[in-house]
């Protein structure tokens, strides 16, 4: 249904109740009936209040739309980023891993423990017993 609806005058219809005129009268009432509208706008207040109405709704439902995905668009570039900063750290991790390794290795230990403390392995070992 539309929002607007028209109908047709006719100008038969609209002077059939008037006296007979002259030739000069009828030239003037053309003039005047040219001017009128041929066809009368007649608005449904009803439909256009509708038409409004699911216009609003459709124009919320985009806007929702919309907001939701640029909410999960931040979301993903948030996710990439505490992934990169996690696969970061964990880099970071093995590295730390590795260098305490070669920090921990017996012979770095000995050869600190006889180049800078002076220190030297037994030649003999003796070991006491209790019975």
């Amino acid at each position: 249904m539309s929002a607007l609806r028209k109908y047709e005058v006719y100008e038969e219809d609209a002077y059939e109740a008037q006296v007979p005129l002259s030739h000069e009268d009828e030239i003037k009432n053309l003039k005047v009936r040219s001017k009128e509208p041929l066809f009368q706008t007649v608005v449904d207040t009803a439909t256009r209040s509708h038409c409004q109405i699911l216009f609003l709704v459709a124009a919320v439902m985009a806007l929702l739309v919309v907001v939701g995905s640029g909410v999960s668009a931040s979301r993903g570039y948030a996710l990439v980023a505490t992934q990169n900063q996690a696969a970061q750290l964990e880099q970071e991790n093995e590295r730390l891993r590795i260098e305490n390794a070669k920090l921990k290795a017996p012979q770095r230990i000995k050869d600190i423990a006889e180049g800078e403390l002076g220190m030297t392995v037994p030649k003999k070992i003796y070991f006491a017993h209790e019975n």
